[in-house]
């Protein structure tokens, strides 16, 4: 791992300026740190040889000015450094959250929700050790030593051969001990990568591994992920507190030198006693800084380490770029309304799949056109609808929205998934998903026209009720019909609904297909199910089978058993 990431930098411009803060008040300690020993050489010196109060009060006083500046100096490093921090993790955030929604359902599927949440929380939270520790100490590993050299080479150029030849130790051992680091490291990161991930899967899925009785052996494995964390974590403490053994034995050893030496000259009277002292006072402060960056490059690593994900994800090319985008047709996404859509020998591929989900699938749909897509699950209908959602982009083949702009194409769309997803807000917030500049009296039709307004003003605080998380406040009906009040509030063209009604009792979903029925008049839909009576509002039916369009049949010769 190199020491100073480059694309920490890159990806974070706005905290350059208290990095650059940090570095400067690095070089003011530098110097403070000098002053210090020359001025308690000086002090010692003058005392030891007799010199009065009077003599000595001068260089006492600048002494404590400088120890107090030192210290200032130092507390405002970090809290530059802290800022700087702050402004990293805030930046990647908002860029990983906002990659994340551009690479889109398809892509998060492959991956578990908790591992990005991970990432965002608790992997980043960790740079604060990277930015306010080991940084500043960077920086000051490399001045202090510079500078120490300096000024002990105009002293004693003996003790300065020394030291510079002792120095170099300390890195090398570093490096040899950070390769052996680096895999414990990232072992332990993706081992709590895995623990969150699959701690957010049992928390969402409880209800259901309290029905079959399974929440035992869940919290079974959640034990022993966490107990193979545990023990990797241990682990790399374990080396981290090693590896500090070895650099302090190292400094101290290269300090005890520069101490026989110098007491050596001394006794022999080859040396001045001020002199002697300087070098003593200048010789730890020479390795210090090595020592801490040692120290300080253990404790940033688990940041590091979660911030090397986070770009990982960044640099994950969107789908869209994916494939070269064929020039837009003319009409674009706007005009669907009047052109409809159509679909060309398309397959889409997904890796870690044998087959293709579509396989030359063909596919021309008129404006208007009320077409109801059928097959077994697996078939490729949620796929069929991912595309037209433009959260999965075609392997081969071609669409007659394939060069619109994703965003452009998307205001075209009214979507009603199987399950919607009611986020912590009101009733009102999330109707107004469908169009977040709708006013109140919009809301409050669209919700009517969904058929949702009864019991919405019947919530203790109506339209400004607080649904909480999942919208678990409502049933299972009354979560779809805030998606088809968002629908009607969205007042798209192309309307797309997969399975409405699949998890209904009979008497909800004849309520919500009579809804959905008022929705899709003098729109173009698409509607995938497995129930029948969608047949009824259709005018046209087709079929899927392993990601293949097999046949298409029309709700007549649905209605008399035609084969």
């Amino acid at each position: 791992m190199k020491p100073v990431d480059p694309r920490l930098l890159r990806h974070a411009s706005g905290a350059r300026v208290h990095l650059a803060g940090a570095a400067i008040m690095g070089l003011i300690t530098t110097g403070l740190v000098l002053a210090q020993a020359v001025l308690l050489a000086h002090l010692l010196a003058g005392a030891f040889g007799g010199a009065g109060v009077e003599a000595l009060g001068l260089p006492l006083a600048a002494l404590l000015g400088v120890v107090v500046m030192r210290a200032l100096t130092v507390a405002a490093g970090e809290a530059l450094a802290l800022r700087a921090a702050a402004t990293v993790k805030s930046q990647l955030r908002g860029r990983l959250v906002e990659h994340t929604l551009r690479l889109g359902p398809g892509w998060l599927a492959a991956r578990r929700p908790g591992e990005i949440v991970t990432l965002a929380t608790r992997g980043l939270d960790a740079l604060d050790a990277y930015f306010a520790r080991f940084l500043p100490q960077l920086v000051l590993a490399v001045l202090v030593p510079i500078a120490v050299l300096a000024i002990v080479s105009g002293a004693d150029p003996l003790s300065a051969g020394v030291i510079a030849a002792t120095l170099p130790l300390i890195p090398v051992f570093m490096i040899l001990v950070g390769l052996h680091t680096r895999a414990r490291t990232e072992r332990q990161w993706a081992l709590l990568e895995r623990l969150g991930g699959h701690f957010l899967d049992v928390v969402a899925g409880l209800p259901t591994l309290k029905i079959f009785n399974r929440a035992a052996a869940q919290a079974s494995l959640i034990k022993d992920v966490t107990d193979a964390h545990r023990r990797a974590t241990m682990r790399t403490l374990r080396v981290a507190f090693l590896s500090a053994l070895v650099l302090e034995l190292l400094a101290t050893l290269a300090v005890a030198l520069v101490a026989v030496e110098v007491g050596l000259r001394l006794l022999g009277g080859g040396l001045p006693y001020e002199t002697a002292l300087l070098v003593l006072l200048l010789a730890p402060e020479a390795y210090l800084p090595l020592r801490n960056v040692g120290a300080q490059f253990h404790a940033s690593m688990e940041g590091v380490t979660a911030a090397g994900r986070v770009f990982e994800v960044l640099e994950t090319p969107v789908p869209d770029k994916a494939v070269p985008p064929a020039p837009a047709p003319q009409g674009s996404a706007h005009d669907v309304a009047s052109d409809g859509f159509s679909l060309k020998n398309v397959s889409v591929a997904f890796p870690g799949r044998d087959a293709p989900a579509l396989e030359n699938v063909s596919l021309s749909v008129a404006s208007g056109e009320h077409v109801v897509v059928m097959g077994a699950s697996g078939a490729g209908k949620s796929t069929l609808l991912g595309l037209l959602l433009r959260f999965a982009e075609p392997a081969s083949g071609h669409t007659s929205f394939t060069g619109v702009p994703v965003e452009e194409w998307r205001r075209n769309i009214a979507w009603v998934p199987q399950n919607p997803y009611l986020f912590a807000g009101t009733v009102a917030d999330n109707i107004r998903l469908g169009d977040p500049g709708a006013d109140d009296d919009a809301v409050r039709q669209a919700a009517s026209l969904a058929g949702a307004a009864e019991f919405v003003e019947a919530l203790p605080d109506g339209y400004q009720t607080d649904l909480g998380e999942r919208g678990t406040r409502l049933s299972s009906g009354q979560r779809q019909r805030v998606a088809l009040a968002r629908a009607f509030l969205r007042d798209a063209p192309l309307l797309l609904l997969d399975e409405p009604t699949a998890t209904l009792d009979a008497e909800n979903a004849d309520a919500i297909r009579h809804t959905v029925e008022r929705l899709m008049a003098g729109r173009t839909v698409v509607l995938a199910t497995h129930d029948h009576a969608w047949t009824a509002a259709a005018d046209r039916v087709i079929e899927l089978d392993a990601g293949r369009l097999t046949e298409r049949r029309t709700p007549a010769m649905i209605g008399s058993g035609t084969p």
